[in-house]
C-alpha cells in the first residue's frame, strides 16, 4: 500500500494529473508536488509520478522521460494504467488516451499532424475545466484527502477506473444476449430487456461493435429505455438509411430527435418495434 503519491512541481500536464488521480483514487493518499529524493525513489510506499527518470513499477516509480526520443509514444499515465491491469482495455475504449501519450511526448505540432488536423484545432479543443482543474493543481503544494481539489482527482481515477473495470463486463453482457437482424443488405443489432436492466446500454453496444469488427455493418440499433417500459431505437454511426423523424407521429412513439437519430417507444412487443423500425426506412 502507498503512503504518499509524489509529483514534479511546476506546470502541470494531464499526464501526471490522471496518473495522480488513479493513484489517489485507489490508494486514498495525500498527493505532494516536489522534486524526489533518492530515499522516495527508493521507498516502495511512495509512488513517484512522472518525474525521477525511472519506471520501476515494483517500487512504484513512474517517469517516462528518461525513454528515447524514439519510443514508442508513452506518458507517466500510460506508465499507471499498465501498474493497474488496465491499460490495453483503456486503449481500446478511451479514445482520448492516445492523442494524449502523443501530445504529452511529441508535442502540440507533431500531434496535430499524426490526427491531421490544423494546429489551431488543437486550442479549440481546450475546456475551461481542463484549464481550472490543472491550474489548480500546478497551485498546490500538498493535497489532501478530504480537500476538495483531492476528492475531485479521486472521483476522476475512481470514475476511469470503474469505467475500465465494468465496460468488459457490459461488453459480454451484450454479445451473449444481443441479437443481428439481417434486413435487405445491412444489420440490425437488437437487445432485449433483462432484469436487471443494464446502464448505458447504447454504449456498451457500440463498443461490443467496435470489439467484434460488426461496426460497419449495422445501421440501427434496438436497446431497452432505462427511463420507460419500451425500447430506444437509434441510427449506428448516424446511418442515413434511417431517420426516426419518420414515426414521430405514431401512438406509442413518445419522443422522437428532430434530427432523426433517435427515437423513444413504449411498444415492448417485438413485432410492434420491428414495424416502428420498418417506418423509420429511408
Amino acid at each position: 500500500m502507498l503512503s504518499l503519491i509524489l509529483t514534479h512541481p511546476g506546470g502541470a500536464h494531464k499526464d501526471e494529473l490522471l496518473a495522480c488521480a488513479l493513484l489517489a483514487a485507489a490508494h486514498r493518499v495525500p498527493i505532494i508536488r516536489r522534486e524526489p529524493a533518492d530515499e522516495d525513489l527508493a521507498d516502495p510506499t511512495i509512488a513517484v509520478v512522472d518525474v525521477g527518470g525511472e519506471h520501476a513499477p515494483e517500487r512504484h516509480n513512474f517517469d517516462h522521460h528518461q525513454l528515447p526520443a524514439d519510443h514508442p509514444p508513452v506518458c507517466a499515465l500510460s506508465l499507471v494504467l499498465q501498474h493497474l491491469g488496465v491499460y490495453e482495455d483503456a486503449r481500446q475504449f478511451c479514445d482520448w488516451l492516445e492523442p494524449a501519450e502523443w501530445f504529452d511526448t511529441r508535442g502540440p505540432n507533431v500531434t496535430a499532424q499524426w490526427l491531421g488536423v490544423d494546429r489551431a484545432a488543437m486550442n479549440k479543443l481546450t475546456s475551461p475545466v481542463d484549464v481550472t482543474i490543472l491550474r489548480r493543481f500546478a497551485k498546490a503544494t500538498r493535497l489532501e484527502p478530504g480537500e476538495p481539489l483531492w476528492e475531485i482527482l479521486s472521483y476522476i481515477g475512481a470514475d476511469l477506473l470503474e469505467y475500465l473495470r465494468e465496460l468488459r463486463t457490459r461488453i459480454d453482457f451484450v454479445a451473449k444476449n444481443s441479437e443481428l437482424w439481417n434486413l435487405d443488405g445491412h444489420d440490425v443489432l437488437f437487445l432485449p430487456r433483462t432484469e436487471p436492466i443494464q446502464d448505458d446500454a447504447s454504449a456498451s453496444i457500440g463498443r461490443y461493435l467496435e470489439n467484434t469488427g460488426r461496426s460497419g455493418s449495422v445501421a440501427a440499433l434496438i436497446y431497452p429505455d432505462r427511463r420507460g417500459s419500451g425500447y430506444g431505437l437509434s441510427r449506428h454511426n448516424d446511418d442515413p438509411r434511417y431517420d426516426f423523424t419518420r414515426i414521430d407521429q405514431e401512438p406509442d412513439v413518445h419522443f422522437a430527435h428532430a434530427r432523426g437519430f433517435v427515437a423513444k417507444t413504449s411498444a415492448s412487443d417485438i413485432s410492434r418495434v420491428r414495424q416502428l423500425l420498418d417506418l423509420a426506412r429511408v
